[in-house]
C-alpha cells in the first residue's frame, strides 16, 4: 500500500515538474498570457511578442505538448487557446489550476 501512495506521488510529482518546466520559460509565460484574451494564430503571437514565427512556433510546441494550450485547424491557420481544464476562474482566466499548483496570470 505504501508502495502505492509512493508510486503515486512520484507521477503526480513528474506531472506537476512538466506543467512548471513548460511554462518556466519567460517567453512561453508571454504566450500564456498573451493567449488570456482569446486564441492567437502563430504569426499573430510572433507579431505580438516580437519573436520568428518559427520561435513562437516551438514555444507553443512545447505549451502543447505539455496540455496548457490546445490547438484547432481553421484552414490554413491554426489557432492556440489556453485550456479551459485548468482554468481557476474561466471568467477571467487568471489562474491555471495545475491541481499540484496553482499559477496567478494577473500581472
Amino acid at each position: 500500500m505504501a508502495e502505492t501512495n509512493a508510486d503515486e506521488n512520484s507521477t503526480e510529482a513528474a506531472r506537476c515538474a512538466n506543467y512548471l518546466k513548460a511554462i518556466g520559460d519567460p517567453v512561453r509565460l508571454q504566450v500564456v498570457r498573451a493567449l488570456q484574451t482569446g486564441p492567437l494564430s502563430v504569426s499573430d503571437i510572433a507579431e505580438l511578442l516580437e519573436i520568428d514565427i518559427s520561435n513562437a512556433s516551438h514555444h507553443l510546441r512545447v505549451l502543447f505538448h505539455a496540455q496548457i494550450v490546445l490547438s484547432e485547424k481553421d484552414g490554413k491557420f491554426t489557432y492556440y487557446k489556453l485550456n479551459g481544464q485548468f482554468l481557476q476562474n474561466r471568467t477571467s482566466q487568471q489562474v491555471f489550476d495545475f491541481g499540484c499548483c496553482k499559477l496567478d496570470l494577473r500581472e
